[in-house]
């Protein structure tokens, strides 16, 4: 007599639900935060190369606050942090350039808490 072949199963696991899925600019923009390099983007029909410091949701939508570091190539007069839905970056790409965190950024914030996709470490 033979005797019924063990076969392995493997059930379904569910995905996990920690925030919310994102786009393919969402990933891209939380692959740049990690990795600590710069972004380009056309930002209110301006050229603009950011150092992105930290991806959230405000409002359900996407926000990245980040450094301009050339705005249309020119070195803006004044460093500091902005805020940039992430709806309104176009023409988004990843670039090599590495950047350094800026003291400007403080991660404990609180219109952070609770709402953080990605931050540089």
């Amino acid at each position: 007599m033979s005797t019924p072949r063990k076969t392995l199963s493997l059930g379904r696991v569910a995905a996990p639900t920690a925030g919310p899925a994102l786009s393919p600019e969402g990933e891209l923009i939380a692959q740049a935060v990690r990795r600590k390099l710069c972004i380009v983007a056309v930002y209110n029909r301006t050229n603009m190369t950011i150092a992105p410091h930290i991806l959230y949701t405000k409002h359900d939508d996407l926000h990245v606050d980040g450094v301009v570091l050339l705005r249309d190539g020119k070195v803006p007069a004044e460093l500091k942090l902005g805020t940039f839905k992430l709806a309104g970056l176009n023409n988004l790409s990843l670039t090599a350039d590495n950047f350094t965190v800026q003291p400007l950024y403080d991660p404990s914030d609180a219109k952070y808490e609770g709402v953080t996709v990605a931050k540089v470490g």
